[in-house]
């Protein structure tokens, strides 16, 4: 893809090269590169590490701490009933967060340098790659730096530990990529999808 006489070359690191592409970044962004191989982001060797996560890190580093925090809420008086309770209704709001985040902030267009910049470090990238196993979930160095309220990352720590995905759930998710990409915009489950129109149809990638 050529934008301006610019062209990305895969085999150097594309944080910096795909806000280069300007209007053409949303056409090349959407165009997937089959490989379980994931492109190089950062020349810095330290950048580049905080960008690659294995997915089961996600609950060792969030688990503990969601239930740390739950004993903690229910030392202070919190009833149980009322600690599950608020664990259901956080997973509710995150996978409802999740859904319109993903659709409306994920998938808008860019055309900026540094909007193609950081659209692609939040979500572009998945689409250009989506098989990188090693960037399927957001790192925990990188939400340590960005630092969320606590109780957010709770729900969201909650709402991970809760999904794991079904192989359903990854050929469903795999559809948004490969046939459908505006549609389909639930991670955690479809529910949203259903809710609001936007269920991708019926047949699998």
């Amino acid at each position: 893809m050529v934008a301006r006489g610019f062209s990305v070359d895969l085999n150097k690191p594309l944080v910096f090269q795909v806000g280069h592409l300007g209007e053409a970044y949303d056409e090349w962004v959407h165009q997937p590169i089959v490989s379980k191989t994931g492109p190089r982001f950062f020349a810095n060797d330290f950048l580049e590490f905080l960008t690659r996560t294995k997915w089961w890190v996600i609950p060792i580093v969030w688990l503990p701490a969601v239930c740390w925090l739950v004993s903690l809420s229910i030392q202070r008086g919190l009833q149980p009933s009322e600690a599950v309770t608020a664990l259901v209704g956080g997973v509710f709001i995150w996978t409802l967060l999740e859904y319109t985040v993903h659709q409306f902030l994920f998938h808008m267009k860019t055309r900026s340098y540094w909007g193609n910049t950081l659209h692609y470090l939040l979500h572009g990238c998945h689409h250009k790659h989506p098989m990188d196993s090693l960037r399927l979930v957001f790192p925990p160095a990188a939400t340590a730096i960005l630092s969320l309220p606590a109780s957010v990352i709770t729900k969201s720590s909650s709402g991970f530990v809760w999904r794991r995905p079904s192989r359903l759930s990854d050929k469903y998710h795999l559809n948004h990529h490969f046939r459908v990409q505006k549609k389909g915009f639930g991670i955690t489950s479809s529910f949203w999808d259903h809710i609001f129109g936007t269920l991708p149809p019926s047949k699998t990638a």
